[in-house]
């Protein structure tokens, strides 16, 4: 293995996340709040879909939008913590410690890059 190799991981996220992600210059996620003990980075597209256009839409904690960001870790950084099955092998995900997460930022490859955006259909809480 060369210190080159990365792996490709995804972040559902509402509004007030992805503000904070654009303000580091697509290059690092924000520091979790107390109550965020793990900053979870999922391992498939489709995982970071059903959150973010499931969850994130119905949520006005998340400014009732969701995305789906795309972006690469160092793979020898992230082979040190083991995947999550949290329902399933569909639905795998990094538990990174909250305390982690700058080290966790030192190792993204390159930009975040928002790859899908969800809004709401017909939930009257979370509609214009």
């Amino acid at each position: 293995m060369t210190t080159n190799e990365v792996v490709a991981l995804f972040r559902p996220v509402g509004q007030k996340e992805l503000d904070l992600i654009r303000n580091s210059g697509w290059k690092r996620f924000p520091p979790r709040l107390a109550w965020q003990p793990i900053f979870y980075p999922v391992l498939t597209e489709d995982y970071a879909v059903s959150i973010a256009r499931d969850w994130n839409t119905q949520d006005p904690n998340s400014g009732c939008v969701g995305y789906v960001l795309r972006f690469e870790v160092r793979k020898s950084y992230i082979d040190r913590h083991e995947p999550q099955d949290v329902a399933g092998r569909r639905c795998r995900e990094y538990w990174i410690p909250a305390e982690e997460l700058n080290e966790f930022n030192d190792n993204i490859v390159g930009l975040i890059e928002v790859i899908h955006e969800f809004r709401p259909d017909n939930d009257p809480g979370c509609l214009p």
